[in-house]
């Protein structure tokens, strides 16, 4: 009866560590090589599928974790579209995978002046844009003015233009154009709409 029982354990303990061993293996699912996700995801937009392509990206993210190339990738679809909000996420989400990633800032960086230039153009419609906000935007704008080493952000008699986007994810360096200079400053942002 005795070597029943211990058998009896035996095989429950085997049973339990089956179990456990199991539970502690990862999923089957094979890991794509970053250079197919990369791929699948340029095909899926090249037939117009986005969020596709978007989706096909976020699992590349996921299952390479120091790449920073498919967010990289989202930040700069988004960035096209227009979706200035999540671009700016996902870029620095690349940041913090490589903090020094010129790309990304760009990215960040325009994103960011899209925003709050029509966020400021919406004030300024309403007449609407006084006091601190008023004088926190001064402030930004020459701010803008010191870093791109130029006297105004807007030229003389210029039409307001859209800014530069990005640069294109195949592109190796950024570009050195300047806005013209003008001592015209009545809307600061103007040329970053």
């Amino acid at each position: 009866m005795k070597h029943i029982r211990l058998a009896a354990g035996v095989a429950a303990a085997a049973l339990l560590s089956a179990c456990a061993t199991q539970a502690e293996r990862p999923p089957l699912t094979p890991v794509l090589p970053l250079e197919v996700a990369l791929g699948n995801a340029d095909a899926a937009l090249r037939a117009g599928h986005t969020e596709q392509a978007v989706t096909i990206l976020h699992s590349a993210a996921r299952e390479h974790p120091a790449d920073k190339a498919p967010l990289l990738r989202i930040a700069q679809m988004r960035y096209d579209r227009g979706e200035y909000g999540d671009a700016i996420v996902q870029a620095q989400a690349a940041l913090q995978r490589e903090p020094d990633n010129l790309l990304a800032h760009s990215i960040v960086a325009v994103s960011g002046l899209r925003v709050a230039s029509k966020a400021l153009s919406d004030l300024a419609g309403r007449n609407n844009l006084t006091g601190s906000v008023r004088t926190e935007a001064e402030d930004l704008a020459r701010l803008l003015r010191t870093s791109l080493g130029e006297d105004a952000l807007v030229g003389a008699g210029a039409r307001k233009q859209q800014a530069t986007p990005a640069p294109s994810m195949h592109r190796k360096s950024a570009s050195n154009e300047r806005p013209s200079r003008s001592s015209s400053a009545s809307d600061p942002f103007g040329a970053l709409k």
